[in-house]
């Protein structure tokens, strides 16, 4: 029997974000290995009442999101997927699934697919993280549930690991030149109005005690200061369209363009996508307090790059969900940046 560290468990309840005060969920995960890489998840709805879950960006989906969290010894593995940003309003029926009470939905992933494990050995792998809900009349989000699975301990073959990551890779789209003609257009514009927005959001960072206990939960001047260094790294990033830490495309590499998704991020590969739904569902600047737009939109996605900050979107989008966010949460979510400037510069 394989005894797991402490400073491994540390790590894994941190993964796990374990809040022994929250609600018990209506969900139980299990999952178990089906091969060297492959993973199978058996997810269960335990409630009395059914489940109407947004699945775009989850394990319930086949994008090549996070859907595990893997550890070597007290390393984590990092993640080499994607993050999708979501429109959040006008969702259609076809991004959601309903499990009724009872039920028990079965997904099969690989870890190969969004984790490099060539090097084999021991892994640790868990999945968890928050599933977004609505009604089962409307596709508007009300809430989220938690999840936590199983810890798995498996040994994998590094040799066959590294070909599966090889053919799941090569299976991508070549990356074509960008953006051209309006595309283009909008895409300059928005990378110049994200800076604007994060020139805001950083200086109200460190005058607007109200906005940053509204927005992170915190006025610390340490934590302050990540939310500066993240709109400052931003402002760098934006400054130029034809350098930079990463690239940003009209074409969907992967393909991970589906329902509702506006745009989507690889830290790992330092790129951006703007899908089509970029460009006809969103105005170029909002002037309406927590609503979407091509710049927000792009400020979120920068976030999400390895060089910037390397947020994560916790399946929670929107005002409302974001606000109820923990501070660490918060100071790593994606969409809380995008918020704040949002309301900063427009003065919510």
């Amino acid at each position: 029997m394989k005894l797991i560290s402490l400073a491994t468990l540390t790590k894994l309840a941190s993964a796990l974000s374990i809040d022994l005060a929250k609600r018990e969920s209506p969900l139980n995960v299990t999952i178990e290995m089906i091969g060297n890489t492959a993973v199978k998840a058996y997810i269960t709805n335990v409630g009395s009442t059914d489940l109407k879950i947004f699945k775009t960006g989850t394990f319930l989906n086949d994008a090549p999101v996070e859907k595990l969290k893997v550890f070597q010894g007290e390393s984590q593995v990092a993640f080499e997927g994607i993050y999708l940003s979501i429109l959040a309003t006008s969702m259609e029926e076809e991004a959601f699934q309903t499990i009724v009470a009872g039920e028990t939905v079965e997904k099969e992933f690989d870890i190969a697919a969004m984790h490099d494990v060539s090097v084999g050995g021991s892994f640790d792998v868990v999945s968890s993280g928050t599933l977004s809900i609505a009604e089962a009349s409307s596709t508007e989000l009300t809430g989220t549930v938690p999840f936590s699975s199983n810890v798995l301990t498996v040994a994998i073959d590094g040799a066959e690991a590294q070909k599966t990551r090889r053919t799941i890779h090569e299976k991508r789209t070549i990356v074509q030149s960008g953006c051209t003609g309006t595309q283009r257009t909008a895409t300059v514009n928005a990378i110049a109005n994200a800076r604007t927005l994060s020139r805001a959001g950083g200086g109200a960072a460190n005058s607007n005690t109200a906005k940053m206990t509204e927005y992170f939960h915190t006025t610390t001047s340490a934590n302050i200061a990540v939310v500066v260094g993240v709109f400052s790294k931003v402002i760098s990033e934006a400054t130029s369209t034809t350098s930079g830490v990463s690239k940003t495309y009209c074409t969907d590499i992967y393909p991970a363009c589906s329902s509702g998704v506006l745009a989507y991020t690889s830290p790992a590969e330092s790129y951006i996508v703007n899908c089509p739904l970029y460009f006809t569902a969103l105005p170029a600047l909002t002037t309406t307090c927590h609503a979407q737009d091509q710049a927000t939109t792009t400020l979120h996605e920068m976030t999400h790059l390895s060089q910037i900050k390397g947020t994560e979107d916790y399946s929670t989008y929107g005002y409302a969900a974001s606000v109820a966010l923990s501070t660490d949460r918060a100071l790593n979510h994606a969409d809380s940046y995008a918020l704040f400037a949002n309301a900063i510069y427009i003065g919510c």
